[in-house]
């Protein structure tokens, strides 16, 4: 047991050392236009989100976030998941693909009518960078 609490006490100092550099790696920038794309797509308003993550430093950089649409949501309701690609990790972050649940929309889907959403929300999108 003794060891045991030894070692926590060596290796915190390395934990809390790392846990910054992990919050920076979140941009609340990206996780803002991931919003932006939900809200865009549903047409609301307001959107609730819960667990909200970004990748700027992977290609292509994104976001993810569950969402809810009530107005004052428990936290079971936060069951819905959007999934937001962009080109670049700064603005204008140039929409490139977005998920919602198991349905993805991006400009070169098969599926016209999802080539579509995409291609509208994307316009919605280019229209906030002005």
């Amino acid at each position: 047991m003794r060891n045991a609490s030894l070692a926590v006490l060596i290796t915190l100092p390395a934990l809390i050392s790392v846990a910054p550099q992990m919050a920076r790696a979140q941009s609340v920038e990206l996780e803002q236009a991931c919003v932006a794309v939900a809200k865009s797509f549903m047409l609301v308003p307001t959107l609730k989100t819960g667990v909200v993550q970004s990748f700027p430093e992977l290609d292509p950089p994104g976001a993810r976030l569950t969402y809810s649409t009530r107005a004052n949501p428990e936290p079971t309701d936060y069951t819905n998941e959007i999934n937001c690609e962009f080109e670049k990790a700064q603005a204008p972050y140039g929409l490139k693909r977005f998920c919602i649940s198991n349905t993805c929309y991006s400009a070169s889907e098969k599926e016209d009518e999802n080539r579509r959403r995409f291609l509208e929300v994307k316009a919605l999108m280019d229209r906030q960078k002005r």
